[in-house]
C-alpha cells in the first residue's frame, strides 16, 4: 500500500495538505448559504441553481477527505495541529464573517466583499494552488493514484467554482462601476499576502520537503492566477452587463 511506503516526512506534508483540504472544504460548505440566499432574493434563478450545486460538490469535497483519512491513514489523530495560525484566522474569522454579514446587508458592496474573499482567496488562492501542488507531486513521483484521480475531479470543480466567481464579481463591477471594483480590489490587497502566508506557514515545520514541493513555486502560481482574474474582473468596469461572461480557466470568456 503506497501509504506504508512513504517516509515520515512524505506521510508529514501530505496530512498538512490534506488536514487543510478537509477542514477548508467543510467551511466553505457551511458558509456558502448567505451568498446563495441574495442571489435567490434578486430572482436570478440560473446562477442561483448553478451557485446550489456549489453546495453538494464541497459536501462531496469533504466526504473524499474523510474517507482519505479513515481508509487510507486510518489514523485520525488531532489534524488541527496541521492548520497553521493564519489559516484558521482565515477560514475561522474572515470567510464566515464576510458571507454572514449578507444576512443583514445585501449591497453590492457587501456582494462583492464576500464573493471576493470566497471566489478569489479561499477558492483562488488557497483551494486552488493547495490542489494544484497535491495533485503535481503525487502525479511526479507516482503515488497514491486513487488520491491522484480524486484530487483531478476537484481541481475540475474548482475551476467551476473560480469561472463563477470571476462572472458575479465582474457583474458587479459592470453593474455599480468603481466603488464596487474599489471594494474588490481592496480585499484582495489586503488578504492576498495573508494568503500567500498560509502556504509558508503550513510548511514551516517540516525538517525537509518532500516529493519536490517548492512552497515558493505555489506563491508564484497563486499571484499568477489571481493576477489574470483580477485583470478580467477590472476590465468589466464601464461594459454592458449583457457582455459579462466571466473569464474561464484558459484566461477566456465562458
Amino acid at each position: 500500500m503506497d501509504w506504508l511506503s512513504l517516509t515520515d516526512p512524505e506521510r508529514d506534508a501530505l496530512l498538512r495538505l490534506t488536514a487543510l483540504f478537509h477542514a477548508g472544504e467543510r467551511g466553505m460548505a457551511l458558509d456558502l448559504l448567505p451568498l446563495i440566499q441574495v442571489i435567490a432574493r434578486e430572482g436570478r434563478v440560473e446562477e442561483e441553481l448553478y451557485l446550489s450545486s456549489f453546495l453538494w460538490e464541497e459536501a462531496r469535497h469533504v466526504e473524499t477527505f474523510r474517507r482519505f483519512f479513515s481508509e487510507v491513514v486510518r489514523a485520525c489523530e488531532d489534524l488541527d495541529q496541521y492548520r497553521p495560525e493564519t489559516w484558521r484566522r482565515m477560514f475561522r474569522e474572515i470567510l464566515p464573517r464576510a458571507l454572514r454579514r449578507l444576512r443583514v446587508d445585501t449591497s453590492p458592496v457587501a456582494q462583492a466583499e464576500a464573493s471576493a474573499i470566497y471566489g478569489l482567496i479561499v477558492e483562488g488562492v488557497l483551494a486552488e494552488t493547495g490542489y494544484h501542488a497535491c495533485h503535481a507531486m503525487l502525479a511526479r513521483n507516482g503515488v497514491l493514484p486513487g488520491m491522484q484521480r480524486a484530487v483531478g475531479h476537484l481541481k475540475e470543480d474548482e475551476g467551476r467554482h473560480l469561472s463563477y466567481g470571476v462572472y458575479l464579481l465582474s457583474r458587479l463591477a459592470a453593474e455599480h462601476g468603481e466603488t464596487v471594483w474599489q471594494a474588490i480590489n481592496s480585499r484582495v490587497e489586503q488578504l492576498l499576502p495573508q494568503a500567500l502566508d498560509v502556504i509558508s506557514e503550513t510548511f514551516a515545520p517540516c525538517d525537509r520537503l518532500p516529493f519536490g514541493i517548492d512552497p515558493q513555486e505555489m506563491r508564484v502560481f497563486a499571484q499568477a492566477q489571481i493576477r489574470r482574474r483580477m485583470s478580467c474582473i477590472e476590465a468589466a468596469r464601464g461594459r454592458p452587463v449583457s457582455d459579462i461572461c466571466g473569464c474561464g480557466e484558459d484566461g477566456e470568456g465562458i
